[in-house]
């Protein structure tokens, strides 16, 4: 039977996804808990990275190599760089990029490593289930390149230079490096992300509340999906 992975970043993005689960069994590994049960018949693993590319290539080798996952589902929230979004939007991958990966100093391109590549795209059919969830729940799904670093950018300056260089619309710390894993093993995998910040937001923003509710709107889209896998 098919086993399906679904991974966030931080404890609060999955949380509302284990507690749908049934026959929940936890295993520690790695330094980190593995949450695996069935919604719906279907076989799950659920398990938050922690931050960054080092924390989600591990968590990711994990659940694939450890637990036999065969599909990755990703779910977390990301900033803004295209004008088109704003807090709240949905965005899925269609590729993923490493902002911060730089031998240029080689003649190589920003992003690029030799026998790597500089985007890396996204499942298609995964990205059609996604889009027929979003429709079915009156979602708009917005679709793009998202690009991934290790450090938190709030430069302006910086953002426009990931979006020109990449083409990116969204940035994050993990996708890309859930990308590396899943290609390099021949995974499919999918990348949604809700929009926490962005060129417009005020003052009066709080994280803390929309993370707790754009991750109840993600889990309910993830597992939206997980039924629609076949």
């Amino acid at each position: 039977m098919s086993k399906i992975a679904i991974m966030g970043a931080m404890p609060e993005e999955i949380e509302p996804i284990i507690t749908k689960l049934d026959d929940l069994n936890v295993v520690e590994y790695a330094a980190n808990k593995y949450y695996e049960g069935s919604y719906h018949g279907k076989k799950v693993v659920v398990a938050y990275s922690k931050i960054g590319k080092v924390f989600a290539t591990l968590t990711a080798t994990s659940l694939i190599e450890k637990f036999g996952c065969d599909t990755l589902l990703f779910s977390g929230v990301a900033g803004a760089i295209s004008e088109d979004l704003h807090i709240g939007d949905l965005i899925i991958a269609d590729g993923l990029c490493q902002h911060d990966l730089d031998i240029t100093a080689f003649g190589h391109p920003y992003g690029y490593v030799p026998e790597g590549e500089v985007c890396i795209p996204t499942d298609e059919k995964l990205r059609e289930v996604a889009k027929k969830v979003a429709k079915a729940k009156g979602l708009p799904l917005k679709e793009g390149i998202i690009a991934t670093g290790d450090q938190f950018v709030a430069d302006h300056e910086r953002k426009e230079w990931i979006g020109k260089t990449f083409h990116a619309d969204a940035l994050e710390m993990e996708g890309a490096a859930v990308a590396v894993v899943c290609s390099s093993l021949d995974v499919p995998y999918f990348i949604l992300r809700a929009i926490s910040d962005s060129a417009d937001m005020d003052a009066s923003f709080n994280f803390d509340e929309f993370l707790e509710s754009s991750a109840k709107i993600s889990a309910d889209f993830i597992l939206a999906m997980v039924e629609e896998i076949a």
